[in-house]
């Protein structure tokens, strides 16, 4: 008979003591919230008949619809980023309102081939951890924008990697509305159509991951590397201390 025992593995780089097996329990047996959904929703346009303004309250109503409670940040008076403390009342404003949002919805304009400078400082105005605590990660995103000529994705995929960047849960599905000065009624109402729907899909599916995120953020976005950091700093100040 072959013997099909295999050794065990050995990995003498690891810190046992933070290296932890998977729980499943904490993935799918935890207390579920029952609040609504808390979704923050940006959009990169200044402009009185602003279309990604527009298409975010579109969104919003759709969020709404399916039991969020939606907030949309208003980017006129925001300023350039690191250009006045960060006690400033927008820079707070935005940066309280990451801190409540369970979710995101960032929709851009698609200017020059990218997203706008509008959406980006708002972006740029949200530090990857306040105070010891990360106001984006773990949160799910959506990314949507809006052109004014013929379809592209260049906004969104930059959202995409910026959503990455602030370690969010970007879903997989987006928006991107062709020559959307087309697509609104005289009243700012989206007009029925094919990018109409996909609108209401990328909002049902947001919903869908923020339910199935938001309780389990923390132990989702519990990682080796910091666990061996911060078990490093706490021998260091014990170290310290006994000198």
């Amino acid at each position: 008979m072959t013997d099909t025992a295999q050794p065990m593995d050995t990995s003498p780089n690891l810190l046992e003591e933070q290296f932890r097996p998977i729980d499943p329990e904490a993935l799918f047996h935890v207390p579920r919230s029952t609040h609504p959904p808390r979704i923050l929703m940006l959009y990169g346009s200044l402009r009185e008949r602003s279309y990604s303004r527009l298409a975010t309250e579109e969104a919003a109503r759709i969020l709404r619809r399916l039991g969020a409670e939606v907030r949309i940040f208003n980017p006129a008076g925001l300023p350039l980023p690191d250009s006045v403390p960060a006690d400033h009342p927008k820079v707070k404003e935005l940066r309280e309102l990451s801190m409540w949002s369970e979710g995101q919805v960032w929709c851009s304009p698609e200017r020059h081939g990218s997203m706008t400078g509008i959406m980006k400082a708002q972006i740029d105005w949200l530090p990857l951890s306040l105070g010891g605590v990360r106001p984006t990660q773990g949160r799910t995103l959506a990314v949507m924008q809006v052109c004014g000529g013929s379809q592209s994705f260049n906004a969104v995929n930059q959202l995409r990697v910026l959503g990455r960047w602030m370690r969010m849960v970007t879903i997989p599905n987006q928006s991107a509305v062709a020559k959307a000065f087309n697509e609104f009624d005289a009243e700012g109402r989206m007009k029925p159509s094919p990018y109409y729907n996909r609108i209401v899909d990328v909002m049902e599916e947001l919903m869908k991951f923020t339910l199935l995120v938001r309780d389990q953020s923390d132990y989702l976005t519990d990682r080796y590397s910091e666990r061996v950091e911060s078990a490093e700093e706490v021998s260091k100040r014990v170290s310290q201390k006994s000198i």
